[in-house]
């Protein structure tokens, strides 16, 4: 019986399973990081600052977020680039982190001005649970330094923080809800978004944690699973940028946004996210009915069949297709493509070929596409390893 790489330390080469060289898997890979990080303007995200610092930009809205900080010191540490982790990871300590006294405190500003002025002051909890991911792995991957290089001490503050805040009068919200163990769109409100659910990272809190908060992040492991399997349409497989707690579709307006229950933009990210929780933790690779396959077949299906592969479009969660265009296609393709580390259905080699023949997306929104698509890479080659 096969297992996930948490348990047989193997991680599947998809791309070398379809006949690519590692030579080339290797290149490509390594391409990307390149140019995403080092490449010309109008094709790099990351941009070295000072001596010592250094930002991720989300060239859409010409601003740093939580988010693009805590996926590159992951993109970094998966990557063995320690430089630029530190760099990154002290712009966001600097200027996002909260050290005041004040209800935010022990969070991150979600969004910058790129001289690190806030935009805001609240946080954006998938932020929080990259940044304690990226520190964990750094710290087993190259040591604990010293203060704010202490990775595995800042990883467990955080945690401590997104759980804890609030117990005491006028500190604050919580990122997870305390009562269904489920992660909150932002801390102050009282829903969710589908694609922050990582219970794949939460099985390696409930071992790194402190050892107080080791069975709720076990707890919410499993509350994410069980979630994941209600906020994804069982036809189609799609899921909506925010539910509610019980899993059905958000419908009240929230921030400015009239629908957040499409498939849109946040939502991709969600059966990559279901892919790698497979990918790491399944602990029989050979059961065909397991639920992170049945939903990666089902998308994909509805990609390559019903629609078919057209990822520029805005869907009801039926399928139905709206009027308009999506924000981010290539996001689209890639996370299809990373469904495949669970897919066990006949469209997967499709998905994986269409993204390995799509180049780096150009232009002002760039920014979470290529994220993604360096993500759907790592994860494609066997190179978004677990590090303990």
């Amino acid at each position: 019986m096969r297992q996930g790489a948490f348990y047989s330390n193997e991680y599947r080469n998809v791309f070398k399973e379809l006949g690519y060289s590692e030579d080339e898997i290797n290149a490509r890979v390594e391409q990307t990081f390149q140019t995403m990080f080092y490449g010309k303007d109008e094709e790099r995200i990351y941009h070295p600052v000072g001596d010592d610092m250094g930002y991720i930009v989300d060239t859409g809205n010409n601003d740093v977020r939580s988010e693009g900080m805590s996926y590159g010191m992951m993109m970094c540490v998966q990557m063995d680039r320690k430089e630029e982790f530190d760099r990154i990871w002290k712009w966001s300590r600097t200027y996002m982190y909260h050290d005041d006294d004040t209800d935010q405190k022990g969070y991150f500003a979600w969004s910058c001005k790129l001289d690190g002025t806030r935009n805001y002051q609240g946080a954006a909890p998938d932020g929080e649970e990259y940044f304690a991911m990226a520190l964990f792995f750094a710290s087993k991957r190259w040591g604990d330094g010293e203060g704010i290089y202490n990775y595995s001490k800042e990883a467990r503050t955080i945690l401590r923080d997104c759980v804890h805040k609030g117990e005491k009068p006028n500190t604050g919200s919580p990122m997870w809800d305390p009562k269904t163990k489920l992660i909150k769109f932002v801390a102050e409100c009282d829903y969710t978004d589908a694609s922050y659910h990582l219970p794949h990272f939460y099985e390696l809190f409930a071992l790194w944690a402190d050892e107080e908060d080791r069975q709720f992040w076990k707890e919410a492991a499993q509350a994410s699973r069980e979630f994941l399997k209600k906020a994804c349409n069982p036809v189609t497989g799609l899921n909506p940028e925010c539910s509610e707690f019980n899993g059905n579709p958000m419908t009240r307006p929230q921030f400015g946004f009239l629908r957040r229950d499409l498939y849109y933009s946040d939502a991709y990210r969600t059966i990559a996210n279901i892919a790698m929780d497979y990918s790491w933790f399944s602990k029989n690779m050979d059961n065909p009915d397991d639920w992170h396959s049945e939903l990666a077949d089902k998308l994909q299906y509805f990609f390559c069949n019903t629609v078919p592969f057209i990822p520029d479009g805005i869907y009801e969660l039926d399928g139905r297709i709206l009027p308009g265009n999506a924000m981010h296609p290539v996001a689209i393709i890639a996370t299809n493509a990373e469904a495949s580390l669970a897919a066990k259905g006949q469209n997967w080699e499709v998905c994986v070929r269409k993204f390995w023949d799509t180049p780096l997306r150009l232009g002002e929104r760039r920014y979470y596409d290529n994220c993604l698509y360096l993500f759907a890479m790592l994860a494609l080659s066997g190179k978004y390893r677990i590090y303990k």
